[in-house]
């Protein structure tokens, strides 16, 4: 579909244990999600508003094509990932964008990670069921 030998931006976003690689091409507007249309890869609206929304922040909706392949996590990790990748992206392409994409906090990598499981618990904070008797 893109060839290599098309100039592209590239952007690379975490969230939780999602890493999304994106590449983001001129082009009309359409947003690929390894290798499916956006629209077949995430069900629910909530997670295709939040891909497109350094596009609609920074008015650049119709301009590009973008290719992402993600991997690890839940789909709503998944599309953190890639809007994350997406703003990184678009900062390749122009590094005015930053003060917007900043504050809205796009460009900002989520620290926050699943607590590990200690020894004698089920869970990571989950006890074993107390027992009176």
């Amino acid at each position: 579909m893109y060839e290599s030998k098309n100039p592209y931006f590239y952007g690379t976003g975490r969230k939780k244990h999602s890493v999304a690689r994106v590449r983001i091409y001129q082009g009309s507007g359409k947003i690929t999600v390894n290798g499916r249309d956006i629209d077949d890869y995430f069900g629910l609206e909530t997670l295709k508003l939040i891909v497109r929304q350094p596009l609609n922040l920074t008015e650049t909706a119709g301009q590009f094509d973008i290719v992402c392949t993600v991997a690890g996590g839940g789909v709503s990790g998944q599309a953190g990932a890639i809007r994350h990748g997406i703003s990184r992206a678009l900062l390749q392409f122009n590094s005015e964008l930053r003060p917007a994409l900043k504050a809205a906090g796009f460009l900002t990598r989520d620290p926050r990670m699943k607590e590990r499981k200690k020894y004698g618990l089920k869970a990571a904070r989950r006890a074993p069921q107390f027992s009176k008797r």
